[in-house]
């Protein structure tokens, strides 16, 4: 089961990347995966500091905070049945998207900022729980929504410096695998808000429907 789940949350981590890029390019500076990036962003916009926004920050935090909360509650009621447990968090997560896209669709988000901090504050509740969902996994360096632990057992754990290179495979793909959910998500972001946000919530469900025949194993 190990190597599929890999897969399936190298997989999620893509998707993490494409919904950053679609928040902070689509929907105005602000992050709804990468918090540390957030709470940066929010010390900028408190300090009056490159014309960047305090609210959207503070609904992306206080949003995700609420995600980790219902991602952790769902892995203490379901981590002993590991199929429910990852189907059921990766529905509501591919759910929570499904209505930002519809929300997206149907309000002109350049014109209502309630509306776009609400798709915000959407899309990082659903990044909550899939956070925390990752986290009860508990697979090494694949939390799925940042890398910066990853990058640094990548570079400081390799061969070249002395290090043993373990996992330099899963830890590589990891940043890979958000680096070019980045670029997806960015290059979508061209063509269409609407067809980002669907696109990343239908690539959620495939995630769902390849992995769980094998944790049902």
């Amino acid at each position: 089961m190990r190597e599929p789940l890999t897969v399936a949350l190298l997989a999620m981590t893509f998707a993490s990347g494409m919904v950053d890029a679609i928040s902070y390019l689509g929907l105005g500076r602000v992050f709804t995966a990468n918090m540390t990036g957030n709470v940066v962003l929010l010390g900028f916009g408190i300090a009056h500091s490159g014309g960047l926004p305090v609210l959207p920050p503070i609904v992306s935090l206080g949003s995700f905070v609420l995600g980790a909360a219902i991602g952790g509650l769902l892995g203490t009621k379901l981590g002993h049945r590991h199929a429910v447990h990852v189907g059921s968090a990766w529905t509501l997560q591919a759910t929570l998207i499904t209505c930002a896209t519809i929300l997206a669709a149907a309000v002109n988000l350049q014109t209502s900022p309630a509306s776009r901090d609400v798709v915000i504050g959407i899309l990082a509740l659903a990044m909550g729980i899939q956070t925390a969902t990752a986290r009860r996994l508990a697979v090494p360096d694949l939390p799925t929504t940042v890398v910066t632990q990853t990058l640094t057992g990548l570079v400081a754990d390799s061969q070249l410096f002395g290090g043993s290179g373990k996992g330099t495979t899963r830890r590589g793909s990891a940043v890979a695998a958000m680096l070019g959910g980045a670029v997806a998500g960015a290059l979508l972001l061209k063509a269409s808000l609407v067809l980002a946000l669907a696109l990343t919530g239908g690539l959620i469900l495939l995630i769902q429907i390849a992995y769980l025949p094998a944790a049902r194993r």
